[in-house]
């Protein structure tokens, strides 16, 4: 059984930063994707940033330039460094791995006051 484990969330001020660390265990073989969704009370499920394995990234208009995904080289762990955070960044973030089935974290909590 794989599980992800998200860590790193917490209250910011605006303009601050947070790193988001999320690791799998169990059965894993690297994941040939994996990125981080983010949802916002009363808003649906978005993706906030994608890594591939060929290394390509995608990222959500509201976070280029402000947010960088990366991962460890197994596929195992995947980081998401997130800068001037503004308010409407808070929401709950899951990371996300693919490997023939989608596997999902626990989400953690990002909190940023104005």
């Amino acid at each position: 059984q794989v599980q992800l484990v998200e860590s790193g969330g917490g209250l910011v001020q605006a303009g601050g930063s947070l790193r988001l660390s999320c690791k799998a265990s169990g059965r894993v073989l690297g994941f040939s994707a994996m990125a981080w969704y983010r949802q916002a009370p009363g808003k649906q499920r978005e993706l906030v940033a994608g890594i591939y394995s060929g290394g390509d990234t995608k990222y959500a208009d509201s976070v280029k330039g402000r947010f960088t995904i990366s991962r460890d080289r197994a596929g195992n762990a995947v980081y998401l460094q997130m800068d001037s955070l503004k308010p409407e960044d808070t929401a709950v973030y899951y990371c996300m791995g693919s490997s023939g089935a989608n596997y999902w974290g626990q989400g953690t909590q990002v909190t940023v006051s104005s």
